[in-house]
């Protein structure tokens, strides 16, 4: 009896642990590209291997297979019929030779096509945004389709709810998708104030054992709002009074969503709807969701979904080809930028060529340990040209990418790991000469209102601040 007690407790102490090691570093040589993450979670795994086997369970695992893949390709294939209309006739007289080449490794890439005639508008933080977007909500005929990362229980979140539930009395269909996490950005939620509604809402990825756990370090970070198929509505602004100009926020934003309108929409309307039917079930179809295209505009533009599925690494390459392809100038705005190691070098190797590349960052982080893996990242950039400015008024939250005088792209990812490798992100790219104009004229100002970032500074920093963002910058692949 004795024995079997002892082989029971050695199978316990050494056995458990020996088998969870060895599946964690199956998946992880299986399945991980990054051989820098692959060592590192291996060295956890064996060093550590209970506590560091349940952390590469919950934070490790960044691909999924969605249960809405056979159902994308039916969507696409309803689409495809109708937005055959819109593409461009040929690709030489609608999108500058420069970009040609950009445009066609975005067509492999995102699978998406490249779609003439819409109207894309910025609108300047939440003071712009939220108006324009409650309104759109009030006046909705038919549908309403709204997912956000953070929706708070503020007094914008009310306003939103409201007029929600005042669209649901005039018989609007609507759909409401929050990420699980974002959801309890604030507390308590405002659960209870949508079911009082009657509203229909669904909470993208809660961690339900065994299907979705694993996954619990994946989130929706996508920020969309269609109203009747038509008008649309996406950038980096969740539903929150941050966004707004009020001096009484402790941590004031800067951000930037856009109006669109135009066959892109449609687009944007399929992304949420495969988001919708891998939480729900329910698929979204036919005229009361999709309307028939229309062409207010005169911008090409493709909406870029991106996440830890079969669209994984899609906007990675895309901003890689958009480095490759600048001929004079660059233009980043972001909140958190921790690229890897193909990106740094990508932009570094740019700045060598000759071209301008501008990087405008927050002076004020809400995240500290991003804040320090990024200052760890910008000693060489800037020891090799790239200019960087710090923003002191106010928390930049906006998402910018832009190339010379003719292309754009927006949307909710950010320049890190986490956008680009873990979470489910949605961004559009524009050809349109007016308004990349326009937003480099607001880059300009907001450019000339920040503090250059030195050599020097970054030289003359104190030796535990040195060792403290060299550590940070280690968490690069985690952050």
């Amino acid at each position: 009896m004795t024995g079997l007690f002892d082989l029971f407790i050695i199978l316990l102490l050494v056995g458990i642990p020996l088998a969870l090691s060895l599946v964690c570093s199956t998946h992880i040589l299986l399945t991980k590209r990054d051989s820098r993450a692959s060592i590192a979670w291996m060295g956890l795994v064996w060093l550590a291997p209970v506590l560091g086997a349940l952390t590469y369970l919950l934070f490790g695992i960044n691909r999924l297979h969605s249960r809405a893949n056979e159902w994308k390709k039916k969507l696409a294939d309803n689409r495809r019929d109708s937005l055959q209309p819109f593409l461009p006739d040929m690709l030489a007289q609608c999108v500058p030779e420069p970009m040609q080449t950009l445009s066609r490794l975005a067509d492999k890439v995102s699978n998406q096509p490249l779609l003439a005639g819409n109207a894309i508008s910025p609108l300047f933080n939440g003071d712009e945004a939220y108006p324009r977007m409650l309104a759109a909500i009030d006046s909705a005929e038919h549908s309403i389709t709204l997912s956000t990362f953070i929706l708070r229980n503020d007094k914008l979140g009310k306003q939103f709810v409201d007029a929600l539930s005042r669209a649901a009395e005039r018989q609007v269909s609507i759909r409401l998708l929050v990420d699980y996490m974002g959801f309890r950005y604030s507390f308590p939620t405002l659960k209870k104030r949508l079911k009082k509604a009657g509203l229909q809402y669904a909470e993208f990825m809660p961690p339900n054992w065994p299907r979705t756990f694993p996954f619990l370090n994946l989130r929706n970070h996508r920020k969309l709002l269609i109203v009747d198929g038509r008008t649309g509505f996406t950038g980096g602004m969740n539903i929150s009074d941050h966004h707004c100009r009020d001096s009484r926020q402790c941590i004031p934003i800067e951000d930037i969503h856009f109006l669109v309108e135009g066959p892109v929409v449609t687009e944007l309307q399929s992304i949420f709807a495969e988001d919708w039917y891998s939480s729900t079930g329910e698929e979204l179809e036919g005229a009361l969701w999709f309307s028939t295209p229309e062409t207010p505009g005169s911008t090409l533009a493709r909406a870029i979904a991106d996440g830890p599925d079969d669209r994984f690494n899609m906007l990675r390459q895309l901003m890689l080809g958009a480095i490759g392809s600048a001929q004079t100038r660059i233009r980043i705005m972001t909140p958190y930028f921790v690229p890897d190691a193909s990106l740094e070098e990508a932009l570094i190797t740019a700045s060598l060529r000759g071209i301008q590349i501008q990087l405008l960052l927050p002076g004020r982080n809400n995240l500290k340990l991003v804040d320090w893996a990024c200052r760890h990242h910008l000693l060489e950039m800037v020891r090799q040209g790239v200019e960087v400015r710090f923003s002191s008024e106010r928390f930049i939250h906006s998402k910018l990418f832009m190339l010379d005088e003719s292309w754009t792209l927006f949307g909710s990812a950010n320049w890190d790991n986490r956008s680009l490798a873990l979470n489910f992100e949605c961004n559009v790219e524009c050809y349109d000469n007016w308004l990349t104009q326009q937003l480099n004229q607001h880059f300009d100002t907001q450019f000339a209102q920040a503090t250059p970032v030195t050599l020097s500074d970054l030289q003359q920093q104190s030796l535990p601040i040195r060792l403290r963002n060299a550590a940070a910058g280690l968490l690069s692949p985690y952050l």
